[in-house]
Formats: C-alpha cells, sequence, structure tokens
C-alpha cells in the first residue's frame, strides 16, 4: 500500500482491491436478501397457513351469515359459538353477547384470542390473562375484581359495542331470556351501522 498524495491509501493493483470490496458488497446483499426471505416465510407459516383454504373458507362461510336476530344466553348456549361447532363466533363481555365472527382472525379457533371464543371474556379481559384460568366454567359476576380491572372490562365492553353486532344478553343463573320483537332488532341494528 502506499499514499496517493492526497491522504488516502492506494492498494497496489488497485482492480483487485475494488473487486474484493464489491465481492463483500455482493454477499452483503445476498445475506441481507436471505433474511428478508426467511422473515417472509416465517410470517407466511404464522399467518398464511390461518388464511389458507381452509381459513378463507371459513372467512366466506361466516361472512355469508345472516345479521343474527337479538336473544339472551346461558353460559352453556354460548358455549356453542366458539367457531369450531358452529361459524358464526359470540362472545360476552361484562354480561353483554357480542358477534365477532367478522374478527374470525382473531377469535376463531386458530386466532390469538381463540380462548375466549363461545365464552364470557370479561375475567380475562380485566386481568389480560389468555390462560384457560382466567374463565370461568360458571357464571362470573366478577365481584372479586377491583376498580382498576372493572374499568378495564368496561373500556373492552365499549370497544366491542363500536366493532362488533350486540346480539344480546349473558343470562345469569335462573334468569329469563327477554322477549325482542323485530322491530326492536331492526332498530337496533340500524343504529349500530
Amino acid at each position: 500500500m502506499a499514499d496517493d498524495g492526497q491522504g488516502r491509501l492506494r492498494t497496489e493493483g488497485g482492480r483487485a482491491g475494488g473487486a474484493v470490496v464489491a465481492a463483500g458488497e455482493m454477499l452483503l446483499s445476498v445475506g441481507l436478501l436471505a433474511l428478508a426471505l426467511l422473515a417472509a416465510y416465517r410470517l407466511y407459516l404464522r399467518w398464511g397457513a390461518r388464511n389458507g383454504p381452509g381459513g378463507a373458507a371459513r372467512q366466506g362461510e361466516a361472512a355469508a351469515l345472516p345479521r343474527m336476530k337479538r336473544r339472551d344466553f346461558s353460559l352453556e348456549q354460548l358455549r356453542e359459538f366458539d367457531g369450531a361447532r358452529n361459524p358464526r363466533i359470540l362472545l360476552a363481555v361484562n354480561g353483554k353477547v357480542f358477534d365477532v365472527t367478522k374478527g374470525s382472525k382473531f377469535y376463531g379457533p386458530e386466532g390469538p384470542y381463540g380462548i375466549f371464543a363461545g365464552r364470557d371474556a370479561s375475567r380475562g379481559l380485566a386481568t389480560f390473562c389468555l390462560d384457560k384460568d382466567a374463565l370461568r366454567d360458571e357464571y362470573d359476576d366478577l365481584s372479586d375484581l377491583n376498580a382498576v380491572q372493572m374499568e378495564s372490562v368496561r373500556e373492552w365492553e365499549m370497544q366491542f359495542k363500536e366493532k362488533y353486532d350486540y346480539v344480546g344478553r349473558l343470562l345469569k343463573p335462573g334468569e329469563e331470556p327477554s322477549e325482542y320483537t323485530d322491530e326492536e332488532d331492526t332498530k337496533d341494528h340500524t343504529k349500530q351501522e
């Protein structure tokens, strides 16, 4: 190596040194491309498989479902709407039942919140817990939750009201379902849209 007179180093056979730099840049570019392809493949495996042929068919089937008529649900009746036994997906928050079928990517059997499908999700949402332990098999009055957790449940309820159709109430044990008229049902559905 020698000084080129302007303070820069010059290699003997300048072309060979340039070829080494170009080869290094090409190797770096190939490596970055390989990492990008690997990341895209992993995303495909994670999300594409869910929405593959079976997932797309399930979403198409869910979109074709008519709007659900207003009714109230016991816990046992709610469990039928878990997205596996029935294409419609319902969940309850703070005593209100919502049709979350259009969010099947999230609440369906393969979704990250699929544990809440067909269940009362209030306790899990209040405590930010996605474990089966956060769900109760009997009616949960939420009386042991603190003020912050109850406020969280109310905020979740408001978010569900804005995004999904309200289809009825979650019944307490021994409580009788309400009788909803078609007019009441239609009026409330048009109000939400």
